[in-house]
């Protein structure tokens, strides 16, 4: 019998209008987005009168996420970066000088004087004048190497060491090269992040291209030159006295004190002294370790003149906690355990290898950790942007009104309901996408209309199904019976292989291509729903009420 159980039909209505809802809000998208921002406005800085009336433009109770806009439709900057992850090789080579000066000279009888040589990029050289110890020397040096803080490096050290006639030969090996270009990367979005972030522009997408380059796309903003200002700016990471611990935000620090956020610790604030110890110009590397016991942890290292400052400090407090804090947030706030002579310490904690590779990337957050190099940059002036939405909703309404009219025409009433699914399924995809944070781009739009002119493959199936079934002298419920069921192996037949190609072009492309592939993908979803279950509940309330004998499709 031509029927739907109850359950399935709430289910399928409550489906429907829960994707109309959450598309709702960009019917009036620059209402929504002011209320959005007022927002977060709030939350950062408080309240005022003028925030509020702007935060009141949009009821509390309705959902108010929208659809993103992405660069081709709100106009900004696009950069493409490369960065020099070489750079660190030769920087650790420079900070490890000291180290091995340091173990060499306990053993000067043994392997004379010892000079630095000059040497290639990322190789540290040492001359020794006793080439009969070169056997101490490289145990000495060899004893310097730590183990390689990754998953894939696992039971690896640090460094190789060889010799080479008087020569000592220090690199880094291939397993924390891998580990270093890893880190370098992490640390050089997440300081990128945190700085496009921190002047307040609407979803930005900064992502990974490849092994060393760094995709960056920011609406709203006024030029590629700009946008370079914006990253090459240097983030503020202090290391201040902690004179207590809150979860009043509005506690009275007194004078000279200021009141902090903790990172990883919601609600709870930290009543710190305004004046650093020492600040993150100071900090010269911050590198995830493991302490005596084995476990995870975080070695900081200063230069000389943090490194004084900071001892005196340590050797006046012990048994005090100090804080770390990046860009007004206090990300770690560890008690000193005793005086830490020579600039560097050493953080412990309950912590995972994920977790202390995580705080040392935050440690180091003050300053990019190598240069970078600007492969690709232009600007999207936000006239462009708006020509390519005009541009998009034209072509969307050109196909859209195309494909009401041939359905129409070509199956009546049938074509009809096929329509008003058609609507819905543009109203879900619009839900859906809000509902994800999905940024729309251009050639989103251009999946959206593809969408659009696919979204009645699925009812062409079953109505040129049901017209075959009616030749056969059935009666009309056991036509659109059997015309959905024996179309149905078709429609998924058909949708998979595309579901299964916007899969493999989401996976394998980047940026536009992944717009697409996203409303494209999701599109076909919706319009696979609406063809096999709305358009049958809205025909088999029609026939229920109707009873005709006959069918004209």
């Amino acid at each position: 019998m031509l029927q739907i159980d109850t359950w399935k039909r709430v289910l399928i209505w409550a489906l429907v209008v829960a994707g109309l809802v959450l598309a709702a809000p960009n019917l009036f998208y620059s209402r929504v987005e002011s209320h959005n921002d007022a927002v977060k406005a709030i939350e950062k800085s408080g309240s005022t009168a003028e925030l509020e009336a702007q935060a009141g433009q949009w009821p509390e109770w309705l959902p108010s996420d929208l659809v993103n806009l992405g660069l081709d439709l709100r106009g900004g900057a696009h950069l493409l970066a490369e960065v020099r992850v070489a750079d660190v090789y030769q920087s650790r080579m420079e900070a490890l000088w000291p180290d091995v000066r340091d173990a060499l000279r306990g053993a000067r009888d043994e392997v004379g004087t010892i000079r630095l040589q000059s040497s290639e990029p990322g190789t540290l050289r040492v001359r020794i004048s006793k080439p009969d110890g070169m056997a101490r020397a490289l145990e000495l040096v060899r004893a310097l190497a730590q183990p390689v803080v990754s998953l894939t490096g696992a039971g690896a050290t640090d460094l190789e060491v060889s010799g080479e006639g008087s020569d000592i030969v220090v690199q880094l090996s291939e397993a924390e090269r891998q580990a270093t270009d890893e880190r370098t990367m992490r640390q050089s979005l997440e300081i990128i992040r945190r700085r496009i972030d921190e002047v307040g522009t609407r979803e930005p997408t900064i992502q990974r291209q490849g092994s060393d380059r760094i995709l960056i796309q920011v609406p709203g903003i006024g030029s590629a030159t700009e946008l370079k200002d914006i990253i090459g700016t240097t983030a503020q990471l202090t290391f201040q006295p902690v004179v207590s611990r809150t979860t009043n935000p509005n506690e009275n620090a007194g004078s000279g004190n200021e009141v902090l956020p903790s990172l990883d610790e919601d609600g709870v604030y930290y009543v710190l002294e305004q004046a650093p110890v020492v600040t993150g110009e100071e900090l010269v590397d911050s590198q995830p370790s493991f302490d005596q016991n084995g476990r995870p942890a975080v070695t900081f290292r200063f230069n000389p003149s943090g490194a004084r400052k900071f001892g005196d400090y340590t050797a006046e407090n012990i048994g005090s906690p100090f804080a770390i804090v990046l860009d007004d947030e206090v990300i770690s706030a560890p008690v000193i355990q005793s005086h830490i002579a020579g600039g560097s310490g050493i953080i412990t904690g309950n912590f995972s290898v994920e977790e202390s590779t995580n705080l040392a990337v935050l440690l180091r957050a003050g300053a990019l950790p190598a240069g970078l190099d600007f492969l690709e940059e232009r600007t999207i002036g936000p006239e462009l942007g708006q020509d390519s939405i005009d541009a998009g909703k034209l072509a969307t309404g050109v196909a859209f009104a195309a494909v009401l009219i041939f359905m129409a025409l070509t199956y009546g009433l049938f074509g009809l309901f096929a329509n008003v699914a058609l609507i819905l399924n543009i109203g879900l995809i619009m839900g859906i996408l809000s509902a994800i944070g999905a940024t729309l781009t251009l050639p989103g739009i251009a999946g959206i209309v593809l969408t659009v002119g696919m979204a009645v493959d699925a009812n062409v199936l079953i109505f040129e199904r049901i017209r075959e079934e009616l030749k056969s002298a059935r009666g009309p419920a056991r036509a659109i019976e059997l015309g959905y069921e024996r179309a149905l192996s078709a429609i998924i037949d058909a949708n998979l292989t595309t579901i299964i190609t916007a899969v493999i072009l989401y996976v394998i492309g980047s940026g536009p291509v992944r717009g697409f592939a996203i409303t494209l993908g999701l599109g076909i979803v919706t319009s696979v729903f609406t063809a096999i279950w709305v358009t049958r509940l809205l025909i088999v309330i029609w026939f229920e009420r109707r009873r005709p004998r006959t069918l004209e499709i």
